[in-house]
């Protein structure tokens, strides 16, 4: 049985970096958001096509994953509210901004292989390229014995390009608090070409950091390698300067809630029971909430806002709409269902609470079910920032709710964890060497 070294660090979160793991050592990368999910300036409607796009293909995924990347067809990941890093990759390295995903698994980003010696084609005899040909829309060429991709988006845009395998560059924080440089070798999609509005000059990221729990993931190519443990986490800063915390680990809090993933699922699907609204559980029929493909509770980081089954809609507004009607009038802007308010939310609007199996509750303070939009007069304006997806039974959490909060995505375990966390505060990293049987899935 391979020895088993367990370290403890704390780090303050001042600095927005995040850990990677090298040999069970946490390494670091910085997150950005490209717009503040506060601005003023969008439109809910804006927000909820950017979403409704990035739906579609998650309602068209299977199990096995055969039809396509889960999610990553649905959403355009060059637009607001959306959280990035910064990867180095190839040699010489070189930078590049790509979107933190968990929806999506193979990476995806504009690289010129060309000008990295260290790069190479993945061929059609390649069992990766098998695995991309049975979760995403690749197909291999006899002429060229070159595996390649082309994906298509709900709002007609698309991109294509190849699979390369190249060097990801990342710090690593070892014991004793010392930094290090280390390296590991990954395969991602090489975009070559972009259409329709993938193709928009205002697009903030280079490519999608791909973290599902399907085999070509980053987490999973990683974990596969012995480089991290099957494991990461993060915290998405809600102010308006954005960015946050991502970590290839566990970060360790003593208030972290567990919850188990839903088994066979290709989500981070979520077995939510349901859903309180100041102490009180809502009436909603338990059969709202069950699980299978495109239905069921899923946590995905590439959603901007969050959104419900229609029945479960429309118990959580009513419940709102009750608990503030002796302080504000509710209005609809646009459809959406918003307030006039001249006072704090905190003192108006009640908590929420999604409540999952295993007794693990996600208690939501009125910022995290409300988005503050364009002032009339000398009052504030707040919306809900829940939506539906029409006809369909599913609950999405999206960075709305996401926002302020660590999440642990605990693959070895089958579990998600989560915890509110101020920013600016110290946490905890659980540095444990993967052991010789640990692969990624």
């Amino acid at each position: 049985m391979a020895a088993v070294f367990r370290d403890w660090v704390v780090i303050t979160m001042v600095i927005t970096e995040a850990a990677v793991v090298m040999g069970g050592f946490p390494a670091t990368f910085k997150l950005e958001r490209s717009i503040p999910l506060a601005s003023h300036e969008l439109e809910l409607s804006e927000l909820v096509e950017r979403d409704r796009l990035r739906h579609g293909r998650l309602l068209e995924s299977s199990p096995v994953g055969v039809v396509g990347f889960p999610v990553s067809g649905t959403y355009d990941p060059f637009i607001v509210g959306l959280y990035y890093t910064t990867l180095q990759l190839g040699s010489p390295p070189r930078e590049f901004n790509v979107q933190i995903d968990t929806g999506s698994d193979i990476p995806l980003n504009f690289f010129d292989p060309g000008s990295s010696s260290t790069a190479s084609l993945v061929s059609c005899s390649d069992q990766r390229c098998s695995s991309g040909i049975q979760a995403s829309d690749s197909t291999c060429s006899g002429s060229s014995n070159q595996c390649s991709y082309t994906f298509q988006y709900g709002d007609g845009s698309g991109t294509s390009g190849y699979y390369v395998s190249d060097l990801l560059h990342f710090n690593t924080v070892l014991p004793g608090s010392t930094t290090g440089n280390a390296t590991a070798s990954i395969m991602f999609g090489c975009s070559m070409l972009h259409t329709g509005k993938l193709t928009d000059s205002h697009r903030a990221v280079d490519g999608i950091f791909g973290f599902g729990q399907q085999s070509l993931s980053v987490i999973s190519q990683l974990s596969s390698q012995q480089v991290t443990p099957r494991a990461f986490s993060h915290c998405l800063k809600g102010n308006d300067d954005g960015g946050g915390i991502l970590v290839l680990g566990e970060i360790v809090e003593p208030d972290m809630v567990y919850t188990p993933l839903v088994p066979s699922m290709p989500h981070y699907n979520l077995d939510l029971r349901s859903i309180s609204v100041g102490g009180q559980v809502l009436s909603i029929d338990a059969s709202v909430f069950s699980t299978s493909i495109n239905h069921g509770a899923i946590i995905d980081s590439g959603t901007t806002l969050s959104y419900l089954a229609d029945e479960a809609y429309n118990a959580f507004i009513d419940a709102i709409n009750n608990a503030v009607s002796e302080h504000v009038h509710p209005v609809l802007s646009h459809g959406n269902q918003c307030y006039l308010i001249t006072d704090s939310i905190g003192h108006i609007f009640p908590e929420a609470s999604f409540n999952f199996a295993g007794g693990a509750s996600l208690i939501l303070h009125p910022e995290d079910f409300l988005i503050q939009q364009n002032p009339i007069g000398g009052s504030a304006v707040w919306c809900i920032g829940f939506k539906t997806i029409e006809g369909q039974k599913l609950t999405i959490l999206g960075d709305l709710v996401m926002k302020d909060k660590i999440f642990v995505y605990d693959l070895e375990k089958q579990r998600i964890g989560w915890v509110h966390h101020q920013s600016m505060s110290p946490y905890i990293l659980n540095r444990e060497k993967p052991n010789s049987s640990m692969r990624g899935r």
